[in-house]
């Protein structure tokens, strides 16, 4: 597990990249048009690591054809942005990684197009609390399982389901390396977390069943009940004390910095 911990310059390029995926994140975001197709999403995707002088953690990665990940309503995650046009109340899960200079940043964020409905608020809500009770278990000493137990805890005493059959991971040289990180599991168990360590952490509820299957695509995932879900993740990094959360928006990075 020791391959896990990265040096300080090597963080600081994670920094770097993690500031790319917020920011494109955001940028995307802020697009969202209803009626829209989803593969504009992609292309503004694509112009704007290009102008950051990142490139794509995703695009060719096991043959996936775009550099971002749209998925929506029961499809959880790795949906693949096409001619799918978003509608009111859609929920909307972006999920996306860059690459700078040889180091990865990955995360996600779920949004509502246009005003949503009380449950839908609540599933987009809890989720992106679960992953913030994640995080804040990520502490030198602590063990993994405590990140994992406090995410399960979290959302499922607010009445959602996690999904387990896909999880966070390690994160850093590349963009997927052990170990794997559940959203669900015991407080206590798994490996001690050490400074240097990264993850990235991405809770995945349902408003239904947890079980999933893969679309006809073979790559978009969906719950097996067809219930809604969303999707939040974070590249962590563990430090001395509070983890910093190295996928922030530059207007935020300050307050987040070691």
């Amino acid at each position: 597990m020791a391959a896990n911990i990265k040096q300080p310059a090597e963080i600081v390029r994670m920094r770097r990249a993690g500031k790319v995926v917020a920011d494109v994140l955001q940028i995307m975001v802020s697009n969202i048009e209803l009626g829209m197709e989803t593969r504009r999403l992609d292309e503004i995707a694509v112009i704007e690591l290009k102008k950051l002088r990142a490139s794509s953690s995703f695009k060719g990665y096991h043959g996936y054809p775009a550099s971002v990940c749209v998925s929506i309503n029961d499809e959880i995650v790795h949906g693949i942005p096409g001619d799918r046009r978003i509608k009111e109340g859609d929920l909307v899960s972006l999920d996306f990684g860059a690459v700078v200079d040889g180091l990865h940043g990955d995360g996600a964020i779920t949004v509502i197009a246009g005003s949503g409905n009380p449950l839908t608020r609540q599933l987009v809500d809890t989720t992106r609390e679960a992953l913030l009770a994640g995080i804040a278990e990520a502490l030198p000493g602590n063990h993994l399982g405590d990140i994992s137990s406090a995410i399960q805890r979290y959302a499922e005493s607010r009445g959602f389901s996690v999904v387990r059959e896909y999880t966070g991971h390690g994160i850093g040289r590349a963009m997927h390396e052990e170990p794997l990180v559940p959203n669900f599991g015991y407080a206590g168990e798994g490996i001690e977390l050490k400074p240097g360590m990264t993850f990235a952490l991405e809770p995945m509820l349902t408003t239904g069943d947890w079980h999933t299957k893969v679309g006809s695509d073979h790559w978009g995932v969906y719950t097996l009940d067809g219930s809604l879900a969303a999707h939040f993740e974070h590249t962590i990094a563990i430090t001395g004390g509070a983890a910093e959360i190295l996928t922030v928006p530059s207007d935020e990075a300050e307050k987040h910095a070691l």
